[in-house]
Order: C-alpha cells, then structure tokens, then sequence
C-alpha cells in the first residue's frame, strides 16, 4: 500500500520512495499508518535510511511518530535528526533490509535508540 495524501480534491496522491517523507500535507490521524506504508515501501526498494519530517511545534507529532517508529519491527534504530537535517522538525530512521537482502554496514556510536 502506498501513502496518500487526501488534502487534494482529485485524489490520492503517491509519494514514490525517495528516502524523506514530509508529514506537513497530511492529517495528524493518518500519520501512523502513512509512515507505515511509506517506511515498507522504502524498505521493498532497499531504501534503508529514511529522514521523516514532522516540524518542530509542540513536538506532539514528533511523539506520534517516534512511539510508532518504536513499535515497527522492521526499524532498527530511529533518531532526532542532526542540525543540518531538521533538527528537532524530523526524525533520522534506519531499517532492517527485507530478508536475503544484504545486510546493512554497523551504525556508527551514538548514532541512534537500537532496537532489539
């Protein structure tokens, strides 16, 4: 399933992965699920490391997506993202390659929450 933004009047529109999914065009109820959806699809591309921008704001969505990213067993580690990267406003995801795929290089210290 690819994730759809329902802000447009004509329709759904595909975001092809490309590594960065911003949230700001879709509505706080959907998130989850079109982070989801987007992270699987990066992941099916081989598309291991993803920037997520949330904004910065009350850091409520920033919450929303981190407790979800949390509970996806398929991202290995997750992070709030480097100054030059959006800071606070976005959320650095690593994830786990698709079975038989080639195993992603060691992350570097400190570079983000791991997951068990």
């Amino acid at each position: 399933m690819n994730p759809t933004s329902n802000t447009d009047e004509s329709g759904p529109v595909e975001l092809p992965p490309s590594g960065e999914l911003d949230l700001h065009s879709f509505r706080p109820q959907d998130v989850k699920e079109v982070v989801l959806s987007y992270l699987e699809a990066c992941r099916e591309k081989g598309i291991l490391e993803v920037r997520v921008i949330h904004g910065r704001g009350i850091g409520q969505l920033r919450q929303t997506v981190q407790a979800a990213l949390a509970k996806m067993p398929f991202v290995a580690s997750f992070s709030t993202a480097g100054a030059h990267y959006g800071g606070e406003g976005a959320t650095m995801v690593r994830l786990r390659p698709l079975p038989g795929e080639p195993p992603e290089p060691p992350s570097s210290p400190g570079s983000g929450r791991e997951k068990g």
